[in-house]
């Protein structure tokens, strides 16, 4: 079946609190795209915010970001009236991700001490069933608010997992315990009802989930092994990707790398059910840095850039033919874009998921670029942009003249046209159809293409470390949208 859907993050939607959430605005952009013909509602990774707000480089892989929680759901006698008015933020166009954890996360703490004996029981249930993550994480996040530093530097009875000091540390912090289940419980039970009513439309739910994970994070404190770590826990090679046109020195993440070689003795336990438990999130999961599980680039962690680094290989075949014990027929994408030779083609190919391809990425002047779009594959999901791109507007307006001829002269756009944005943008509605009319069978458009808004409304500038992951829609957003003309564009390509 060919589809269609839009790219926006929770965090983008319209609300009164500083940042969207699982709430009412959630479900009226799902009616919203659902009425226009589009099939699929595309997010960013809902876990816990890393440096710089990324969702990309979070505290746990597991936990849930609880400042998407719609405190609207608690009861009044968890949240008054009063104090749902203290945690409302006039910012309609930016996320104020320092309001938000200033008032609502203050206001769920005052939640968890009124919790009664039901509602304890009900958080206990989900404890119990989340133990895998739960147990660990809740307890790592009580101790680091205890002490106030990261678990490297912790006792070393807590460092290194001494069960008598972790026993006695979680009856000593339980109240904090408790606060960290709670809040995990909030957040996934809102998620589960979210997701079956965007399904009850008839829309699927696209979701992201990062490759590697933080130091600084519960998933290595408590699965050491799984990672390449000294006799001191600390890390001895770490992640990154080589140089290239874009960065001449490479990249170095810093990322601690993962130990596949110990995955495999336990049949990559850890890593199947992370994967399994993403699966279950969403309804497709788009892998970031695919092929880092074929080859990923491994930097000694004393380098000072990612020259150094050199070329391992991943778990391959082996991780998804344990992943597929779990699912059958996981509902995966593969993130393939960046440094793909021959032998990431051929482990994509044997995994049957298909990979990416980008419209703003076709225009190097060859005819056998991948990215231009009478040469997709039908087993593909094509963008205009992705959250790493500039906005389509705003990328041609940082074209040299050569270039933009190019374009403009596939997308059959005027030099006199093209320049105007918003609802009846010319230019960005022509890259829509570009990518419509190929053979792919799903494509993603931004929403700040839908609107043809330009580069000041851009998600995300790789390797910058501050004002990104800002961008919040309104309800004047939506009407920006040509709903006539996506609407009819979809029925013609046959993605409705």
């Amino acid at each position: 079946m060919r589809k269609a859907g839009v790219l926006l993050p929770v965090s983008s939607l319209m609300g009164e609190y500083g940042i969207g959430d699982f709430g009412a605005s959630a479900k009226y952009f799902a009616d919203y795209i659902k009425r226009i013909g589009f099939k699929i509602w595309q997010i960013l990774p809902i876990t816990i915010l890393g440096l710089g707000n990324s969702p990309y480089s979070g505290v746990s892989a597991f936990a849930g970001n609880a400042l998407l929680i719609d405190i609207t759901q608690l009861p009044e006698r968890l949240i008054s009236r009063e104090e749902r008015e203290e945690c409302k933020i006039y910012s309609p166009y930016r996320v104020d991700y320092f309001g938000v954890r200033t008032k609502k996360m203050v206001a769920l703490r005052r939640a968890a001490a009124r919790l009664n004996e039901e509602d304890k029981a009900a958080i206990a249930a989900f404890a119990k069933e989340n133990a895998f993550w739960l147990e660990d994480y809740a307890l790592y996040m009580a101790i680091r608010d205890d002490t106030g530093k990261e678990w490297g530097e912790w006792d070393d009875k807590l460092k290194y997992r001494d069960k008598h000091a972790l026993k006695e540390t979680r009856e000593r912090l339980s109240a904090d315990v408790l606060y960290y289940e709670f809040e995990q419980y909030l957040f996934y039970t809102q998620w589960a009802k979210l997701k079956e009513y965007v399904n009850s439309l008839g829309v699927e739910i696209f979701g992201d989930m990062p490759i590697y994970v933080s130091y600084n994070s519960p998933d290595v404190w408590a699965n050491p092994s799984n990672f390449r770590l000294d006799k001191h826990l600390k890390p001895t090679e770490v992640a990154g990707v080589p140089p290239d046109y874009f960065a001449e020195d490479g990249q170095l993440w810093g990322n601690p790398l993962y130990n596949y070689e110990a995955m495999e003795r336990d049949g990559y336990a850890w890593m199947t059910e992370r994967v399994v438990h993403n699966l279950r999130m969403y309804d497709i999961l788009r892998i970031d840095h695919f092929r880092g599980l074929c080859e990923y680039w491994a930097v000694p962690a004393d380098a000072e850039t990612a020259k150094e680094g050199k070329w391992r290989t991943g778990p391959g075949m082996k991780l998804w033919k344990a992943v597929r014990k779990r699912v059958k027929d996981p509902q995966i994408v593969a993130e393939d874009l960046g440094i793909i030779d021959d032998k990431v083609v051929k482990y994509l190919e044997e995994t049957g998921f298909p990979g990416m391809r980008v419209l703003q990425f076709a225009f190097d002047g060859l005819k056998d670029n991948p990215h231009l779009p009478y040469n997709y594959p039908i087993n593909t999901v094509a963008y205009t942009a992705t959250h790493d791109n500039n906005t389509s507007l705003g990328w041609l307006y940082t074209l040299d003249h050569g270039t933009l001829d190019k374009v403009l002269e596939f997308i059959d756009v005027s030099h006199s046209e093209w320049g105007e944005g918003g609802r009846h943008c010319k230019s960005t509605q022509a890259m829509a159809r570009a990518v419509a009319a190929s053979s792919a069978r799903t494509v993603i458009f931004p929403l700040q293409d839908l609107t043809g808004y330009g580069g000041d409304t851009r998600l995300n500038v790789p390797g910058t470390p501050e004002g990104n992951w800002e961008f919040r829609a309104t309800l004047a957003t939506l009407e920006d949208i040509d709903t006539d003309f996506y609407r009819k564009l979809l029925d013609i390509y046959g993605r409705n």
